[in-house]
């Protein structure tokens, strides 16, 4: 009887979702905030890759150090000089550990080069253990790697690479031996963190989920996580996180900003951006100087016995500088208050500013007080 019951309050619940859903144009919590706790997890391993066709490590003695040790596990004993690291290569091998993935299940893994290796291409991946940031062993992987890279080499020192054949993967590689606790099963409240921090938006979204399930559900603990009273039963906690996500809500209108990247130019503009009264004015100021030097002919009489001979000389020269200065109309905008900076940005385009410009002149209307924004330049 509890049990119709409680399948009846959830289907009620769901219709009341839904019509939310269809009488509102918002955002689901399913895409604004995610669940405290509810994350993946970093494994690393250290490992050998055997089986290359010559593109190993050779005589690196961190891989003859690694062969010695794996074939004493096998009770043999060898050197390290009797040991050709030509066809292994030691490798670290990273994955990434899911919420409530649990033992038994599969993970893909990636595999790249720790060594002198030039290509993973065809290797096998020997049982490696990948550990968690606490020490612990959460998987084990082992497999043939599939290298998307390609690389040969010529006798006379040619070459060509091919994407990176120094990383490879290994698909469903890896088998979980360890799950990792999670407070989603065994604590009282949910926790949703917000992706962007907003108090209005977190105000909004506590305020949606008691609309839909009643009373004092859910309470803003700060800018950017909701507390939620959530069932003790785990089967109706995850009806009832289901039904949570498909909430929908009115974001909080973001902070008027200004993004500006020097670099390439690029520019945005939110859209709650304002001018107060403001007049602008921008222009270019070109001066140029050419050195030039002017000869004037010279001669010069020299008296002999019988007459006077005119013969050339060096010619005078005489520095001529030019100096112009063009300096264009500067045009300048009168704007209104309340005016958005859209429309000053579309009157400074009118003109042919260049992005550089533009820059200029949102700093200066920072500076002055007339942008009402946040300027963030990158």
């Amino acid at each position: 009887m509890m049990g119709n019951f409680r399948a009846a309050v959830f289907t009620v619940l769901l219709a009341m979702v839904i019509i939310t859903a269809n009488t509102a144009s918002a955002d689901r919590i399913k895409d604004l905030a995610s669940l405290a706790g509810v994350r993946s997890n970093q494994l690393l391993g250290y490992g050998l890759v055997v089986g290359l066709s010559g593109t190993g490590d050779g005589d690196l003695g961190i891989t003859l150090q690694s062969l010695q040790s794996m074939v004493s596990r096998f009770g043999m004993v060898a050197e390290q000089d009797g040991l050709d690291g030509s066809n292994a290569a030691v490798v670290i091998v990273t994955s990434e550990l899911p919420a409530f993935i649990k033992p038994g299940q599969t993970l893909d893994v990636t595999v790249s080069t720790l060594g002198a290796a030039e290509s993973l291409r065809g290797g096998t991946l020997l049982m490696t253990p990948l550990l968690g940031v606490d020490g612990e062993t959460y998987a084990l992987a082992q497999g043939n790697l599939v290298v998307g890279g390609l690389g040969v080499s010529a006798e006379d020192g040619s070459s060509l690479t091919v994407n990176v054949p120094t990383v490879g993967r290994v698909p469903q590689g890896a088998t979980v031996e360890k799950m990792v606790e999670n407070p989603f099963i065994t604590g009282e409240y949910l926790v949703l963190n917000l992706h962007r921090a907003d108090f209005s938006t977190a105000a909004n979204v506590a305020e949606a989920i008691n609309v839909v399930f009643g009373g004092d559900t859910a309470v803003p603990i700060d800018a950017s996580s909701i507390r939620v009273r959530a069932p003790a039963d785990p089967a109706q906690k995850v009806s009832f996180t289901s039904l949570i996500e498909q909430v929908e809500v009115q974001p909080g209108e973001p902070p008027a900003q200004v993004i500006v990247n020097s670099r390439t130019g690029t520019i945005v503009i939110g859209g709650n951006v304002q001018v107060t009264p403001a007049v602008i004015t921008h222009g270019s100021l070109t001066v140029r100087i050419r050195e030039d030097t002017e000869l004037t002919p010279q001669s010069e009489t020299i008296i002999t016995d019988n007459a006077l001979i005119n013969t050339p000389a060096a010619p005078l020269e005489t520095p001529n500088s030019e100096i112009s200065i063009n300096e264009p109309e500067a045009r300048a905008f009168l704007f209104d208050p309340g005016v958005s900076l859209s429309d000053v940005v579309d009157s400074i385009n009118a003109i042919g500013a260049t992005p550089s410009d533009l820059v200029a002149i949102l700093e200066a209307l920072k500076v002055a007080g007339a942008l009402r924004a946040q300027l963030i330049i990158i």
